[in-house]
């Protein structure tokens, strides 16, 4: 079960980043995932007549590793880590460490 997932929000605790929020937009292997508007680099493209591409610099939002962000406590406005709780029908929840209250999905 991985502790974030897409959609969660997120604040970035290290890197040229640190302190950014965003919503995580999809998790490109089992490490790494892709936040948007964090890791945002300019990209030279070159232009593509089959495609339709025009060339130039774009802006692109890299993968950053997941050891590097946080999930975001809207309650107490700080990042928090993440437990996993087995519920007593056999379900796996995740909650935030610090109140224990379940994360909502």
């Amino acid at each position: 079960m991985n502790k974030i997932r897409k959609g969660d929000q997120v604040i970035v605790l290290t890197g040229r980043d640190k302190g950014k929020r965003g919503t995580v937009e999809r998790r490109v292997d089992d490490d790494y995932l892709v936040v948007d508007g964090v890791n945002v680099v300019k990209k030279h493209v070159k232009p593509n007549p089959m495609k339709g591409t025009t060339g130039g610099v774009v802006d692109k939002t890299m993968p950053i590793h997941q050891s590097n962000v946080a999930i975001y406590n809207a309650a107490t406005a700080k990042a928090d880590r993440v437990g996993i709780k087995v519920l007593a029908n056999g379900d796996k929840v995740r909650i935030y460490k610090s109140s224990g209250e379940q994360i909502k999905a």
